[in-house]
């Protein structure tokens, strides 16, 4: 990858192929956490992306490990199989691309539960505790999104704890696994990670079943926009945005997120018609692309092109400041999800044709980066 003066940053063939994740690069990981000996929790698969997440284990594999403001990883279990009850420093954002999972929440897990489906996305408040199950079919997936690169890990429900260590597991002091039956006895000079004290506890906020529901985007309810981009008239643009987690890339003043709070990072739902996507254009932010439907190609630089062909499950990690293109080549519609790093607005640049081709059919951006009518925009002297 290289920066140029005029064309900005273009990337190569080799960092192409690094920056794309596919699903069969995914590597999982079944001793990622401490609960991977307690029964009904056995057989979960941990996966990490981009960045290392919580993951506890030092044999976890990751496919990306550059920092982009954010890490991506995946849960994937049986039917049935359980997710303990831990909570997180930074955002957790549950997107389910098949099955169901089941939420719960509260040191207990007793506090209220959701029921996630195919396409829904959850953001799950820092700071309180969390758990899930798999009530759907054994190839059930869930990408979680975590902000911040540094995650700062997770503090375990006391009941987690203590059953591992009934199973010869404990965490140390600096989030690290250790295994007794593996190893032999603690060292005598160990120092382990202390269940978290009553009052600690007592301080945790509450959250109703309604409050939580009000942190889901469920796929049924989104908001699509069919004017959230320049090129929205243009041949070959055209895609919609239904935003999830902070405002992203929308160029609609009027679309608003289902979630508001900061994350360190955007979410959006992409989708677009056979041959449509969106036009060339770059951001200053790191961006990951998700494909959950259909196929994509992705066309990176404005010189030299290199083109990527996206499935089901695979993700492309886009560098700050290099072009773009989006093209749906499926022969039916297609969808991905977009995030992109910051908790601030993402303003794309276009390419100097589609800010010409956009003014010819009358459409133009404001000087808050929102659509208007061209006719309207006062010209720059």
């Amino acid at each position: 990858m290289s920066t140029d003066p005029t064309s900005g940053v273009r990337v190569d063939s080799a960092e192409l192929a690094r920056r794309t994740v596919r699903r069969s690069d995914f590597v999982s990981c079944n001793q990622a956490f401490i609960d991977c000996r307690t029964p009904g929790s056995d057989r979960k698969e941990n996966y990490s992306m981009i960045g290392r997440g919580v993951s506890q284990s030092a044999g976890q594999v990751v496919n990306l490990e550059e920092p982009h403001g954010y890490n991506i990883g995946a849960a994937a279990m049986p039917n049935g199989v359980v997710n303990n009850l831990h909570l997180h420093y930074t955002a957790e954002v549950f997107l389910c691309f098949r099955g169901e999972y089941l939420l719960r929440w509260g040191v207990n897990g007793d506090e209220g539960e959701l029921l996630l489906r195919e396409g829904d996305i959850a953001s799950i408040p820092t700071w309180i505790f969390r758990g899930f199950t798999n009530t759907g079919p054994d190839d059930g997936w869930l990408f979680t999104v975590l902000g911040m690169d540094d995650t700062g890990g997770i503090i375990w429900g006391p009941s987690v704890l203590a059953e591992a260590a009934r199973h010869g597991l404990y965490l140390s002091a600096d989030n690290e696994l250790i295994d007794t039956v593996a190893d032999g006895p603690l060292p005598q000079d160990a120092e382990l990670v202390q269940p978290l004290a009553e009052h600690h506890i007592a301080a945790l906020r509450r959250y109703t079943p309604e409050q939580m529901r009000r942190r889901v985007a469920a796929h049924e309810e989104l908001a699509w926009s069919g004017k959230a981009l320049l090129d929205h008239a243009l041949p070959g643009g055209g895609a919609e945005l239904a935003l999830v987690v902070g405002y992203g890339m929308t160029e609609d003043r009027d679309q608003e997120p289902v979630v508001t709070n900061p994350h360190g990072h955007s979410i959006a739902w992409l989708r677009a018609e056979p041959g449509r996507g969106v036009l060339r254009h770059r951001t200053a932010h790191s961006q990951v692309l998700m494909v959950k439907d259909g196929e994509w190609e992705v066309t990176l630089n404005d010189e030299d092109p290199l083109t990527v062909r996206l499935g089901h499950r695979d993700l492309l990690s886009v560098p700050a400041g290099a072009w773009r293109t989006l093209r749906n080549v499926s022969d039916g519609p297609a969808t991905l999800v977009v995030v992109n790093e910051g908790d601030g607005r993402v303003r794309p640049e276009w390419d100097e044709e589609v800010v010409k081709a956009a003014a010819d059919a009358g459409v133009g951006l404001d000087h808050n980066g929102y659509l208007a009518p061209y006719e309207l925009i006062p010209r720059r002297r």
